[in-house]
């Protein structure tokens, strides 16, 4: 592996991500999102609407839709956000959504309860397969990644230097290399938007976490990039992912 190039930071808010089933329901029939700017990852895009979410403690408001919709709903919070509602959110990918929790939900047209799909994300890295090719690394690796810029010492006001463990590489032809916090890691860390990081090494739970989980995103990038997968001994594989990869014949069982 190598760990020369340096990458940016994206610091990723509270936001949610809609399938047209629920956008509808909660916005109104036939309704399509608002492209209000684009963001990093291509084709992606911050839209106009948002919703508010009410969770057994109390309630946020004007959560952000990134679109385009999804199959499924989903919800991504930091562990403060999580405290505001009274919800214990499991730490997962993104699209790993089986069994999360839950939230109801508040548009302009009406009220869903989501019964799953809410979760804070994984910190992680993402990477195109170029860019995969030039650090040596693997879609599901995980890496341990560090501030560039060396902290200046001063005693009246000292830095909190601090390595993030356990980030996961993801790796898609539509990534931008970024890495992804989210914003509880970010203030704690003093990390802010474009900063530079490096790759210091894998992590030593690399290991471990080629027994882990394939979603439905693995398959549909497994699709778009013409590969297999071979399942490691152990691995769990969501019921989406199942369906998706026996109808594209994808697994090398």
């Amino acid at each position: 592996m190598r760990t020369g190039k340096t990458i940016p930071v994206g610091i990723s808010n509270r936001h949610f991500h809609l399938s047209q089933d629920d956008l509808e329901r909660l916005f109104g029939r036939g309704y399509q999102l608002t492209r209000l700017r684009d963001i990093t990852q291509i084709g992606q895009f911050a839209a106009q609407e948002t919703l508010d979410v009410i969770g057994p403690a109390g309630t946020i408001t004007g959560i952000r839709i990134v679109g385009p919709v999804r199959e499924r709903t989903q919800l991504e919070l930091a562990a403060s956000d999580a405290h505001v509602l009274g919800i214990s959110p499991p730490v997962r990918y993104s699209g790993d959504l089986d069994g999360s929790a839950c939230v109801r939900l508040r548009g302009p047209a009406g009220e869903i309860d989501l019964h799953e799909g809410v979760i804070i994300p994984i910190r992680h890295l993402h990477l195109s397969p170029g860019d995969a090719r030039e650090f040596g690394l693997r879609n599901g690796a995980r890496v341990q990644i560090a501030p560039a810029q060396r902290p200046q010492f001063d005693t009246r006001n000292e830095p909190r230097p601090v390595t993030f463990d356990n980030v996961l590489v993801r790796v898609s032809p539509t990534f931008v290399a970024e890495f992804h916090i989210d914003i509880d890691e970010a203030n704690a860390t003093g990390l802010r938007n474009g900063d530079p990081v490096r790759i210091t090494g894998l992590s030593e739970l690399d290991r471990m976490a080629r027994k882990s989980v394939i979603t439905e995103r693995d398959v549909r990038t497994a699709i778009l990039q013409g590969r297999r997968i071979k399942p490691v001994a152990g691995a769990v594989i969501t019921p989406a992912a199942k369906d998706l990869a026996r109808e594209h014949g994808i697994f090398d069982e």
